[in-house]
């Protein structure tokens, strides 16, 4: 590493540490496991505030009380949230924000995979899915923007997907929600440069999780953990997006480039 960019990584991680003692960790999606690895990471060393904002209060709880075990971190949860009620967003996160004092960061873990099948014989259930991962979750990345410019710092995390990059045929609904929520996350990190609030995308592929439990392995796969390594490496390097893990961006190289007709062979 040469020695400008030894300095400017010193330069990110003492900034990111700065920021963290400005105020609390808002988890939008309060039981997803991604969502909680980023969030034991961000605490671990500092502790600090965090609220978790979820649909219902019971998980929401037993969410809580996994990141308890550090006596630093102080735990508030939020329950209410609907992807799909945009109109109740701005609330949730300012109530959220003002319970903890200001934000340092928010994490935006909201989302379904869905049941798979063909969107063409359930075309609710595919704009359903719609409406959560791209609608309400892009209500939530603006409206988390909107609050993070105007106290004039903090950080969005957003979680994507290697999904975003080609909807596979096999479950293309989910992938057109996935890249209509990072093109926003790209366009959100542009448009806010300069204001003193960091957009970061995060493209994980397959995570072992609760969302992905019984289903077969792909290729690469991760648990929660790695991706928030990636994530604090992401922050701390001043990237705009991370790959979890990282050779992920070489398989979606290969992605874009794999011609169309092997393209639609692919079911996995």
């Amino acid at each position: 590493m040469s020695a400008a960019a030894a300095q400017h990584r010193s330069a990110a991680s003492s900034s990111l540490s700065a920021q963290r003692r400005q105020g609390g960790v808002i988890l939008l999606g309060g039981t997803s496991a991604i969502g909680l690895a980023i969030v034991r990471a961000l605490v671990s060393r500092e502790g600090g505030r965090v609220a978790l904002v979820g649909r219902q209060r019971q998980p929401l709880a037993a969410a809580a009380q996994s990141l308890q075990g550090n006596p630093a971190v102080e735990v508030e949860i939020f329950p209410g949230l609907e992807g799909r009620a945009t109109g109740s967003h701005r609330e949730l996160i300012e109530g959220a924000a003002a319970a903890l004092g200001g934000v340092a960061t928010i994490v935006l873990s909201v989302g379904v995979l869905g049941a798979g099948g063909d969107p063409l014989a359930d075309v609710a259930g595919a704009l359903d899915l719609m409406a959560v991962n791209a609608m309400g979750c892009a209500s939530l990345a603006l409206e988390s923007a909107r609050y993070l410019r105007g106290q004039g710092h903090g950080a969005l995390i957003v979680i994507s997907s290697l999904a975003a990059v080609r909807p596979r045929r096999a479950n293309f609904v989910y992938g057109a929600s996935k890249a209509a929520l990072d093109a926003l996350a790209q366009g959100l990190a542009d448009e806010l440069h300069g204001s003193g609030v960091r957009v970061l995308a995060v493209r994980p592929g397959f995570v072992r999780s609760p969302m992905t439990a019984g289903m077969a392995e792909a290729p690469l796969a991760c648990d929660p953990e790695d991706v928030a390594r990636a994530v604090l490496h992401g922050l701390s390097s001043g990237a705009q997006t991370v790959w979890a893990p990282r050779k992920l961006a070489l398989l979606a190289l290969a992605m874009r480039l794999l011609p169309r007709p092997l393209w639609r062979r692919l079911r996995r």
